[in-house]
């Protein structure tokens, strides 16, 4: 059900290669400031592309639909609050998933972080749709390509509309760097500082729109 790595993120799942990583339609070297991706619908993954190339499928329905630009936004919605029975309703066995919309199934997909790369949760989509269905972030996702965010910590749940590819990004780096059972303080760190990242380029959602 997840989305197949691109080129562009195995930076994040092994040693880095030297050269240049490169526009996936075009062939065109792609600096590291100027990468963005696209989701291949019908093969479900990300497709490494130069700004020029995504621009052309910022818009649903491009290129027939084959490809989707990802965005680059980060929303929050400090109103929607998850407490320990949601979290509890949701069964996920670890503190970090992420979930979207597959355009084909209509429906949420719920993936979480593991050592062995994104594991899908089971659980029946009803659960999904009526712990976050009442979420703006929730009504605001676009299919595919962006997910919702969520981190279980201290009792306290958050959650952030956020670029699907940086999921995987997150992904990939907990799996470069998961140690022993709880993953190790080099993981905890990284991921720290992944979602400080993403709580400082969040916008929040106010009742009549974004902010």
């Amino acid at each position: 059900m997840g989305l197949a790595p691109a080129r562009g993120l195995r930076r994040f799942t092994g040693p880095r290669e030297p050269r240049p990583e490169s526009c996936e339609l075009c062939g065109v070297a792609v600096a590291e400031d100027a990468h963005r991706h696209l989701v291949e619908t019908e093969k479900r993954s990300l497709v490494c592309a130069c700004t020029g190339c995504a621009l052309l499928f910022d818009r649903p329905g491009a290129g027939a639909g084959r490809f989707r630009a990802v965005p680059d936004r980060y929303l929050a919605d400090p109103g929607h609050r998850l407490d320990e029975g949601a979290w509890e309703r949701l069964q996920i066995p670890v503190a970090v998933a992420f979930l979207f919309r597959n355009a084909a199934l209509d429906r949420l997909v719920a993936l979480y972080p593991s050592p062995a790369g994104a594991t899908e949760s089971e659980l029946d989509p009803a659960t999904w749709e009526s712990v976050l269905g009442a979420s703006r972030l929730s009504a605001l996702l676009e299919p595919d390509v962006e997910a919702l965010l969520l981190r279980r910590s201290e009792g306290h749940t958050t959650c952030h509309l956020v670029p699907i590819d940086i999921c995987y990004e997150l992904v990939g780096r907990m799996r470069l760097l998961w140690q022993g059972f709880d993953g190790g303080a080099e993981a905890r760190a990284a991921l720290d500082a992944f979602f400080a990242q993403v709580e400082r380029r969040a916008r929040v959602v106010a009742a009549e729109g974004v902010r």
